[in-house]
């Protein structure tokens, strides 16, 4: 398996006494021996932190050495004593196929012959200790079935994609003009096999035709999936990885994956991924003390550990790591075609303080918490995003005020698509679990996102972490009697969408799903046959098919064209009214939304111009149109208005067209230079004498 010594020790000898011109020419020859072997060119990419494709040389790969085919084995263990591949074929013997390092790289590898793919393997790690750690692959594509912890040699190369048009409409939109309506999913909870087996999973095959038929009924744009990067603990949701590089097996191999998200590109539906770069578990086979020490982790536990979760941190300052992740990041855009990451905890990354106390973490060189290689990291990736100009976005989950998330790094900033909107989703739900009695006096919760709304470029979230860990499914967050719950959760819905902000939701939030999120089991999709549940389905189908066909709901999501509250301070009876617009003047909506079970039959709202508006929607989805002319008279600070009667729990969505304003009309070119010789008349009339004395001197 190893690289002969009498080759390595010729190549040193040939070194010395060469010119370095032949040394290169005698590198290339040995490359195309071996093509997938690293040259020093590439280890000098991966010790500087710039191998974008790194993934093409480390991990496992199929290759041929003159007329024998075998698979291709390079890791990064740079204080280990020694490296060998145990598998099957060797019995797990961690002497039998020694692995050779590569010269001031920390890189160790080898070639099995005969070695093909489907196999599983891992690397047994010596130490300088004289320990034997057995370590997964951390630069596998595919993963053992839990709980099974190896590595699986697999291939991703030679699927047939075609999903050109998707592709192309993708680099050729501006995503912050687009629709964007996100379907948030735990594909092994969404549906299963058999509903009674919480092992029976749906490959990605099928759950890519099952997925793509309900997103396109409900009209969501994009699915963000939770948890497909290989990790051993189901309860984990796929947030304590230990294959980056892995689809994880629970649904299939990277083929299977790979259809999945072609599935979706070809029903015009988009695919991004939850991305864990923040920390990683402790489990024996995964990254953690890699190579006996603290390898891809930070040495000092006040930084390479969080305190509350039990997890490693990365080592950010390492270029190594930082390959790894960018690497990674790139891998899922490049080989998998995925349209965008959700960075998951990203104030546990800027903050070293995070989760500590006094005492327990260490300032960064200018006294601050902020951590200066995460920051530098975000930039660097986020620039090179960036710089792809094909679409892609990435997205921050980040919760706090933390400054320019989603600013160009060369303004400073670390460069995010987006951020999620937690600081709206706290205040929104605080509101929502109210009884209409106190929302009077909270009334503000509901406005407040409004005074910061442009400052980021935002995603407005109802995500898993919302229903989980007895904070209640969001049916049963709300207040009153069960018919109360279901009027008041539709309310929600509306001002959520009306809101500046792209969307996510929750799956089993459309149908307002009872119990709290359970990993173990699928979906209750049986309530959607239940009229007060099959309502909320309705009624969140015609809210996002009205969300796309409209504009004015997010063309202008970053900017006060975009939105005009109607009545922000209507609290004493707790009704919110807003105008969104698309800056075209035609089909502007006016939404009207009422909190309480309190019906007002003479409600009138404020309207901008006078002529005719439309009911397009309210408290039961979509309507047959209804056209109420505005009537003159102040309301609202506004000079017209529209008297509507308003429901308990009302909702209101009118349509209307404003006039494009007047064009002063331009006057004959005759009467122009009349108008310009009795001007210049006036002027000269104005004009003081000429002196004709001189000043006196004083």
């Amino acid at each position: 398996m190893a690289v002969k010594k009498e080759t390595a020790k010729k190549a040193e000898s040939s070194d010395a006494k060469k010119p370095a011109r032949k040394t290169e020419k005698k590198e290339k020859k040995e490359d195309l021996l071996s093509p997938a072997f690293l040259s020093s060119f590439d280890r000098y990419l991966f010790n500087n932190g710039r191998y974008y494709k790194i993934y093409e040389k480390m991990g496992a790969h199929q290759t041929k050495v003159g007329e024998e085919t075998g698979m291709h084995f390079a890791v990064w263990a740079p204080h280990a004593k020694a490296v060998a591949v145990v598998c099957d074929r060797n019995g797990w013997n961690p002497n039998a196929n020694m692995m050779s390092p590569l010269e001031q790289s920390g890189i160790w590898e080898g070639w099995f012959p005969g070695m093909g793919l489907g196999e599983i393997y891992k690397y047994a790690i010596h130490t300088q200790s004289g320990q034997i750690l057995y370590k997964a692959d951390p630069y596998a594509f595919s993963a053992e079935f839990r709980p099974g912890t190896a590595s699986k040699t697999a291939s991703i190369e030679g699927y047939q994609w075609d999903d050109n048009a998707w592709m192309k409409k993708r680099a050729e939109s501006n995503t912050f003009a687009s629709p964007m309506a996100i379907y948030e999913c735990h594909l092994g909870s969404w549906l299963k096999k058999d509903s009674q087996d919480e092992n029976s999973f749906m490959n990605y095959r099928d759950l890519a035709h099952e997925l793509a038929d309900y997103c396109d009924y409900m009209g969501y744009t994009h699915v963000e999936l939770m948890g497909i990067a290989e990790h051993p603990f189901d309860g984990s949701w796929g947030y304590q990885v230990t294959g980056y590089y892995a689809p994880t097996s629970r649904y299939g191999d990277p083929q299977d994956f790979m259809y999945f998200v072609n599935y979706m590109h070809k029903h015009n539906i988009g695919v991004i991924l939850d991305w864990v770069p923040a920390h990683f578990p402790k489990d024996a086979h995964g990254l953690a003390d890699f190579d006996g020490t603290p390898t891809y982790e930070h040495g000092d536990p006040r930084r390479g550990e969080h305190p509350d979760w039990g997890t490693k941190i990365f080592d950010y300052s390492k270029n190594e790591v930082k390959i790894f992740l960018i690497g990674n990041a790139l891998y899922w855009y490049d080989e998998y075609h995925i349209d965008g990451l959700r960075v998951d905890a990203v104030a546990s990354m800027l903050y070293l303080d995070y989760g500590r106390r006094d005492g327990e973490w260490i300032p960064n060189r200018f006294g601050g918490n902020g951590n200066l290689d995460a920051m530098e990291f975000f930039k660097h990736l986020n620039s090179v995003i960036r710089g792809r100009k094909d679409g892609t976005i990435i997205i921050a989950e980040e919760s706090t005020a933390w400054p320019k998330l989603t600013e160009a790094p060369e303004n400073d900033g670390l460069g995010f698509t987006y951020k999620w909107n937690m600081g709206w989703m706290h205040d929104f739900l605080d509101y929502m679990k109210l009884d209409p009695y106190f929302r009077k006096d909270n009334h503000n919760k509901m406005t407040f996102a409004m005074s910061y709304a442009f400052s980021e470029k935002y995603i407005l979230v109802l995500s898993h972490d919302e229903v989980v860990h007895l904070k209640c499914s969001m049916i049963n967050k709300m207040p009153g009697y069960e018919v109360d719950k279901f009027a008041n959760l539709k309310c929600g819905y509306l001002f959520m969408f009306g809101h500046c902000g792209k969307k996510l939701l929750f799956m089993g939030q459309d149908f307002a799903q009872y119990h709290e999120w359970d990993e173990k089991v699928q979906l209750d999709w049986e309530l959607s046959d239940q009229p007060l549940n099959k309502g909320v389905q309705n009624f969140m189908r015609d809210l996002l098919h009205m969300y796309t066909k409209y504009p004015a709901m997010y063309k202008l999501d970053d900017s006060w064209e975009g939105f005009q509250w109607i009545n922000a301070d209507d609290n004493s009876r707790s009704i919110f009214s807003f105008i969104r617009r698309d800056g075209s003047k035609k089909n502007s909506l006016a939404f009207v939304i009422n909190m309480t079970p309190v019906a007002r039959d003479d409600y009138m709202v404020g309207v901008p111009v006078k002529g005719k508006y439309t009911l397009i929607f309210d408290q039961n989805g979509a309507v047959e149109p209804q056209v109420f002319t505005a009537e003159e008279g102040e309301c609202d600070n506004m000079p017209y208005r529209v008297v509507y009667p308003l429901p308990a729990y009302g909702c209101a969505v009118f349509r209307f067209n404003e006039p494009e304003p007047r064009k002063k009309a331009e006057k004959p070119a005759e009467e122009k230079k009349t108008v310009k010789k009795a001007a210049a008349k006036k002027t000269a009339e104005k004009k003081p004498a000429k002196r004709t004395t001189k000043k006196k001197e004083a």
